[in-house]
């Protein structure tokens, strides 16, 4: 086990959201947080959307175990919009468990990583590193330090500056869609996407719509996902 800090204050966990649309997975999930962490009131929702709605709709909880792959959104895009809409920390819960994956996943703000199958005694000492107020990282962890990582970890730390309705905006963007087509999807007037197009470009250092996409697929886990495919 690899930790690094984050905060001093101890931290308890009595209530959880997990946000996984395995059913399965999200039951045996329930038990082993109640067994090895005393949590002992979860929630569940099976899409991004559905763990936003409840967290609008309910008292934060004191922890989310998120998963990476939803029917609603791939990759760092989930993390960043619900990082930018409660103040819970976010635990990844993923199968796709390499050091480039756990380095991007934590440097978005994830307050820990636990590979998707790992043994109860392995959550056991996540939460306990997490009471701790430091983050979690799975044993034989490796922080890459090349300059490849160097420049994935600058994106997704501007990525993770963008607002929830301005990422919401970029997947959007990153579908295909023009101003018009956002602006009826959300709801919103076409002038206030354009403001948000330019606040995105700005965040992210780009010049055009175009460079903005290939900064959010460089996140998206695309090659982790095709290498593994």
């Amino acid at each position: 086990m690899l930790t690094s800090h984050r905060s001093t204050a101890p931290v308890t966990f009595q209530t959880a959201l997990i946000v996984d649309d395995h059913p399965l997975f999200c039951d045996a999930l329930s038990m082993t947080l109640q067994a090895v962490a005393g949590i002992r009131d979860v929630s569940t929702a099976a899409t991004l959307q559905e763990g936003l709605d409840w967290v609008r709709d309910n008292d934060p909880p004191d922890v989310i175990v998120l998963d990476l792959n939803l029917p609603d959104v791939n990759g760092l895009d989930g993390l960043i919009r619900l990082h930018n809409a409660v103040d819970a920390p976010i635990v990844i819960v993923s199968s796709m468990a390499d050091n480039r994956v756990i380095s991007s996943v934590i440097h978005a703000g994830a307050a820990g990583f636990v590979p998707k199958h790992s043994q109860r005694e392995v959550f056991r000492t996540a939460f306990d590193t997490l009471r701790a107020g430091q983050t979690f990282v799975p044993a034989g962890y490796v922080l890459l330090d090349d300059g490849d990582s160097a420049k994935g970890d600058d994106a997704v730390s501007r990525l993770a500056s963008l607002t929830n309705q301005q990422a919401r905006i970029l997947q959007l963007i990153c579908e295909g869609k023009l101003n018009k087509q956002i602006a009826y999807d959300l709801s919103i007037a076409e002038t206030t996407v354009k403001a948000h197009v330019t606040a995105i470009m700005r965040k992210l250092g780009v010049q055009s719509r175009t460079q903005a996409v290939l900064i959010a697929k460089e996140t998206s886990f695309g090659t982790v996902l095709s290498d593994r495919a």
